[in-house]
């Protein structure tokens, strides 16, 4: 098998394994490809995971999915983007297509009630951990405003029911107004050192 095939098989198996063993939605998947992606594999850096991740979120659709295909367009363009689509849907559909045709019986079964009641425990957890690692993301680059923006978000939202678009949208202004106001000195500072080379 060719290099390039190695790596196809590879995006489509890995997202194929998370998808089957992750319960909780996509903010629980996120953490278990950073660390098979970044960790493991090193395909992808922290801070572009960090940046994948924020994507995925700020899109319409399933985190899940979002998520699986921007990592693989980034470590293989358009075919790694379709491999790990079909990796990330393929057992969710064939699971709840499994399930729908005994849902009657399960759905007031005492054990599986026990299940999900510890499996959300579980998913919990894994939630806390994506916070913490993206936090600590934020507190290496020693950067104010972020954290700020961290702060202010959740208290638009948990404590005053801010509508999440409007939060993204003004996020987003924030982050390039930002991100302009940083890059202003570079090209200043680039345009007076070429200046400065003329008689």
């Amino acid at each position: 098998m060719s290099g390039n095939a190695q790596k196809y098989w590879k995006l489509f198996a890995s997202t194929f394994e998370l998808s089957a063993c992750t319960f909780g939605g996509g903010f629980v998947i996120i953490p278990l490809m950073r660390k098979k992606f970044v960790d493991e594999l090193h395909w992808v850096e922290e801070q572009e995971m960090l940046d994948l991740t924020a994507i995925a979120q700020s899109s319409p659709g399933a985190i899940a999915v979002n998520a699986s295909i921007l990592v693989g367009y980034h470590v293989a363009g358009r075919l790694g983007a379709l491999l790990t689509v079909l990796g990330t849907v393929l057992p969710p559909l064939v699971i709840i297509s499994l399930v729908s045709l005994c849902y009657t019986v399960i759905r007031d079964n005492a054990a599986v009630s026990m299940v999900m009641a510890g499996m959300l425990a579980g998913v919990g957890a894994v939630i806390c951990d994506v916070v913490v690692t993206m936090c600590q993301g934020l507190l290496e680059k020693k950067r104010l405003l972020p954290l700020v923006m961290l702060a202010a978000v959740f208290v638009a939202v948990r404590f005053l029911n801010v509508s999440i678009v409007a939060v993204i949208l003004v996020c987003g202004m924030i982050g390039a107004a930002d991100m302009l106001r940083r890059r202003a000195p570079e090209r200043s500072g680039g345009s007076d050192g070429e200046g400065g080379g003329r008689p």
